[in-house]
């Protein structure tokens, strides 16, 4: 798009790329973000999109539920087709970084509508000042005032500011059943550090370890194991007893607790069993 069109526009006269978000029709410029808020939407993704049950993640993913509106949360969680064109359907979990500049008041209406059009949790990541995330839930009484809110904001009427249901400080865990499995500090939404920590746990459950700790014992458990056989295999050189392919095949099948009773059967026969 080469210019913009005039007031009011729909959806399908933007294209990707177009620095707009759309309100009720109205045209919402879209500036890049900062050196630390770009840095924050990146570390954030990771996190968010590597979870175990996350179906999808996306950055400023266009979403127009209706033709006057198309909004794009710095984060999207959810089923997100891989398709060209708008999202149809709200997040399930959407995720705004608020730097310095940010504007309040419009804001307010992004959280407003996409609340309205679905979206069950907004996490928004205060940069600027102390840390903290702003959690917005939907609720059936938001959605039904939502249509009030947009009137009374149409009409020149100040907004009233939406109170988040919970501010989450450091330290502090965010929660999106049926979005995502794990609790995510909030850190990991903006420490690089915290981040590649939930991310580097999120992968492991990809793989069936719950953590990095799972994974060490497996290795200390495979460690041992493979010392038993080794034990086994010399105390029977020690005993004159010959392995066979057969026999190999047999000590190199059994697990731990196996390999530890043969050889103290070894040890008190003298002979293979």
């Amino acid at each position: 798009m080469t210019a913009p069109p005039r007031h009011p526009v729909t959806a399908d006269q933007l294209r990707p790329g177009d620095p707009y978000e759309l309100s009720e029709g109205r045209l919402v410029e879209c500036l890049p973000s900062g050196r630390r808020g770009g840095r924050r939407n990146g570390t954030g993704f990771g996190v968010l999109d590597t979870d175990p049950l996350a179906e999808a993640a996306a950055i400023d993913l266009g979403i127009s539920p209706q033709p006057d509106m198309l909004r794009a949360p710095d984060i999207a969680v959810g089923p997100i087709p891989d398709e060209p064109g708008w999202a149809t359907e709200a997040p399930p979990l959407a995720v705004e970084y608020a730097d310095t500049g940010q504007d309040e008041a419009e804001l307010q209406s992004k959280i407003d509508e996409l609340l309205a059009a679905g979206t069950r949790w907004i996490w928004v990541v205060r940069l600027q000042g102390a840390r903290r995330v702003e959690v917005y839930e939907a609720s059936t009484s938001a959605r039904q005032k939502a249509p009030e809110r947009r009137a009374q904001a149409s009409a020149g009427a100040h907004r009233p500011r939406r109170l988040p249901a919970r501010v989450a400080l450091p330290g502090e865990e965010l929660l999106a059943p049926g979005v995502l499995k794990n609790p995510v500090p909030v850190e990991a939404l903006y420490d690089r550090e915290a981040a590649h920590e939930a991310t580097l746990r999120n992968l492991l459950q990809r793989r069936g370890y719950e953590d990095i700790e799972a994974v060490r014992e497996e290795g200390r458990e495979q460690g041992h194991t493979q010392g038993l056989r080794t034990a086994v295999r010399d105390l029977c050189e020690v005993l004159g007893i010959a392995l066979s392919p057969e026999l190999n095949a047999a000590i190199e099948a059994m697990a731990g607790p196996e390999l530890s009773a043969l050889r103290e059967q070894l040890k008190r026969e003298r002979r293979w069993p």
